[in-house]
């Protein structure tokens, strides 16, 4: 809808553009923009606020058929402004401050960020609402690509790039939203571009670490992975990334793959690209073949399809255009897509996360033949392509998320002391003095001057550029939680032995409650994190810490989560697997843990009984429900195998009393079958009786009504099987001398519903069995 308060420039008509517009006739838009350029393209046409650029800009999508088309409408758009207006149309904002280069940063399109950009440097430092600059949305939205053009450009010939676009309102920085996205290989271009954003905190006091740590889906530590997908996952190849030194690019070396074939020729190329992927998939290439390939987008090397950009002066406007040859460029991925292509790392950071590092060199043709076959035989057993290409990619994350993360834990600054035994009020002074630090708050105005070391003027001093540039950092401290704290609450056992490795001391950390790491771990039930901590040598007072409640690890541990931790369904297999949690704290802890008061005056067993009560009771009634139902087919099948154990097939000679077919082996078969049925399904009924004559205490649930439970279903099963057996055994000799050859295929359709049934209940079996034999219960992270 159109703004009816706009006032229509004259020579043209402000509703026919906004219809050629709302059509997406650009050829139309473009022939009025030409003949008037000054006031069509300054016009807000929608309600948004929004130009034709905006709204060019929007509509501009890779995947969509004439998106090249459209790229070169937006150039020619650009190209036809006026060249006294141009830099002042481009600033045009609509209701949300966003400007055309925002929109198109937000995108990823390098082609349409290089037609506006280079029209005026100072378009890159513009801030919407919330402070976002179009370098920030590029990195919001990952778009790799986008954001090292932006900061190439805009830092060109700089000795140190600006922090200040890199913060918005809220205080968060590029850094933060790329791994908040999960866009680590993004994340590993900004810690080498802009390596202080390492240790940057936000209003809030979160660190990129913080937001990491509240991230455990991409470590591999929280990944319940089945037994087949986690032989995938170990056996899949994930190629090491090939070091490489920063360095500082240049904006004009960025290239951008260009395709050169016609649009009606995609099918043919992605059936082909779709061969090669599968290709890889199943036999993966060597180490050395990988990284000859072009492991690394961040410091752009020669690609196969790889085209440079041209710079050219105009030496009227004094501005920087880029003049490309047609052709659609890396904007083809989507956001996101930078997780496709790794950056290089330095120094030896990327060597543990090398499958092959873990046997000696001469062992690797074996270990590739070995992953080969099973990739291979996964693939003929119908396990597909589609699954070992998931577990690479979920392998892929989990490594750039450690690598990741230990590039941020080698950079944390938060347990040195400040002062050093200086003068703190002069080491305040001379660190301010040798840094830019990056401003909270957004310019007043998009007018603004750069505040980059070059666009400054040379007349102030260093500390009145340092003055203007910069504003002190919100202290670490003030956080509420540590990193550490952080990642044993969620369980990331990655993080927090690393951290524990590079600062010892962190184990000291508190939260707010008074809670360290370990009592942390306990309360949310992270079983990995607190078996590593108990394999660790720590301090006794970690050990014997208590909270501001007086609680202890036992109390904490004694507590029910109500958002049931555990990987076992039912209500009384959760409460089996809270014993077995509860006893395997206060068997790895000081037994003095256990008999301490809290400030309740409440022990840890107290509170484990009373936190407990609805858990026993909804567990006893489930297991009094299916006792029931369970005994009454138990009857049934008692009732049914004591007739058929009575009654003989072919009746018994009168002369010896023996069977008439005792000869036979199918008499033999009913026989054994008849009373193991009938064995078993008393054994059945027995077991479900005592279960609903069980008191059902807290204590039952441990050991003694899950396994009466197992021994009852077991017992059933076992009988519903030999009754069948015993069934078709006696029919057998009604049909032997009819449909001999037939008799089997209508046995085994009349046993369909009785298997049916089994199965149904085999998931229930086997979760019972599984929750008895585990020791230590197993964590769902979902």
């Amino acid at each position: 809808m159109r703004n009816n308060n706009q006032i229509e420039p004259q020579g043209f008509d402000v509703d026919e553009l906004f219809q050629f517009t709302m059509a997406k006739n650009w050829m139309e838009v473009l022939r009025i923009c030409k003949s008037h350029p000054s006031d069509a393209c300054k016009a807000k046409l929608t309600k948004s606020e929004e130009t034709v650029l905006h709204i060019a800009v929007s509509s501009y999508h890779v995947r969509e058929r004439g998106a090249n088309a459209l790229a070169d409408i937006i150039r020619q758009l650009v190209k036809s402004l006026p060249v006294g207006q141009a830099v002042e149309i481009l600033k045009a904002e609509n209701k949300k401050g966003d400007t055309a280069l925002h929109l198109a940063a937000a995108l990823g399109s390098v082609t349409i960020c290089e037609c506006i950009a280079t029209k005026d440097r100072e378009l890159i430092m513009i801030r919407n609402q919330k402070g976002e600059t179009p370098m920030f949305l590029a990195a919001h939205h990952g778009h790799m690509e986008a954001f090292r053009w932006l900061h190439e450009l805009y830092n060109w010939n700089a000795r140190e790039p600006d922090y200040s676009l890199c913060r918005r309102n809220d205080g968060d920085t590029i850094l933060h939203s790329a791994i908040s996205g999960e866009y680590f290989a993004l994340a590993d271009l900004i810690t080498i571009k802009y390596d202080r954003l390492v240790n940057s905190v936000n209003e809030e006091g979160i660190s990129p670490l913080h937001i990491l740590a509240r991230k455990p889906n991409v470590f591999e530590s929280s990944s319940n992975l089945r037994l087949c997908d986690r032989m995938i996952y170990r056996c899949v190849y994930v190629p090491e990334v090939k070091s490489h030194q920063s360095r500082r690019g240049d904006w004009r070396s960025i290239k951008k793959t260009e395709e050169h074939y016609p649009e009606n020729y995609q099918t043919c190329v992605n059936f082909i690209r779709l061969l090669s992927t599968a290709f890889r998939i199943i036999a993966p290439l060597g180490k050395g073949q990988d990284q000859g390939q072009g492991q690394g987008p961040g410091l752009v090397d020669q690609g196969k399809n790889g085209r440079s950009l041209t710079d050219t002066a105009d030496p009227e406007e004094g501005k920087m255009e880029g003049q490309a040859s047609r052709g659609e460029d890396s904007d083809s991925r989507q956001p996101g897509s930078t997780e496709d292509r790794e950056i290089p790392i330095e120094g030896n950071q990327g060597k543990e996360l090398n499958d092959e590092n873990t046997f000696p060199p001469n062992y690797a043709t074996c270990i590739q033949l070995f992953k080969f076959a099973i990739n291979l035989a996964l693939i003929i057993f119908g396990i597909g392509i589609w699954k070992i290409s998931k577990m690479r990619e979920k392998k892929q994350r989990h490594n750039r998320a450690v690598r990741m993360m230990d590039k941020l834990i080698e950079k944390e600054s938060r347990y040195k002391y400040s002062h050093d035994g200086q003068n703190p009020i002069n080491a305040a002074e001379r660190m301010y003095a040798e840094r830019i630090d990056i401003p909270k708050a957004a310019p007043e105005t998009p007018d603004t001057p750069s505040s980059s070391k070059d666009n400054i003027p040379a007349s102030k001093s260093k500390d009145e550029k340092n003055k203007i540039e910069s504003k002190p950092e919100a202290n670490p401290k003030d956080a509420k939680e540590t990193s550490i704290l952080l990642a044993a609450k969620m369980g990331i056992s990655e993080m927090v032995e690393k951290i524990l490795k590079t600062f010892p001391v962190a184990i000291q950390d508190l939260d707010a409650n008074g809670k360290n790491a370990l009592l942390l771990t306990v309360e949310n039930r992270q079983i990995k994190v607190f078996d590593l901590l108990m394999t660790m040598k720590l301090p006794e007072f970690v050990l014997y810490q208590i909270d501001n409640e007086g609680n202890s690890a036992m109390h904490l541990a004694a507590k029910f989560q109500e958002h049931k931790p555990w990987r076992i369904p039912g209500t009384a297999l959760q409460m089996q697997w809270e014993l077995k949690w509860f006893k395997h704290v206060k068997t790895s802890m000081p037994p003095q843990c256990f008999i301490q008061y809290n400030k309740k005056y409440e022990t840890a067993r107290e509170i484990f009984t009373k936190t407990h009560q609805k858990l026993a009771k909804d567990g006893s009634e489930w297991m009094l429900k299916t006792s029931e139902s369970c005994s009454v087919v138990a009857a049934l099948i008692a009732a049914v195998a004591f007739a058929t154990a009575s009654s003989i097939p072919g009746g018994v000679n009168q002369d010896s009393g023996h069977p008439v077919l005792e000869r036979e082996p199918i008499f033999r078969v009913f026989s054994v079958a008849s009373i193991v049925a009938l064995c078993f399904s008393v054994t059945a009924l027995v077991f479900f009786l005592a279960i609903l004559t069980s008191r059902c205490e807290q204590r039952d649930f441990k050991r003694s009504l899950p396994r009466k439970l197992l021994i009852g279903l077991s017992s059933l099963f076992t009988s519903i099987s030999a009754i069948l057996v015993s069934f078709c055994a006696g029919h057998f000799f009604v049909l032997q001398d009819q449909v001999h050859r037939g008799a089997f295929p209508i046995y085994a359709v009349a046993c369909l519903p009785i298997t049916f049934f089994a199965f149904a209940q085999l998931p229930l079996y086997f979760d019972l069995l599984w929750s008895i034999i585990r020791k230590v219960p197993v964590r769902c992270y979902k």
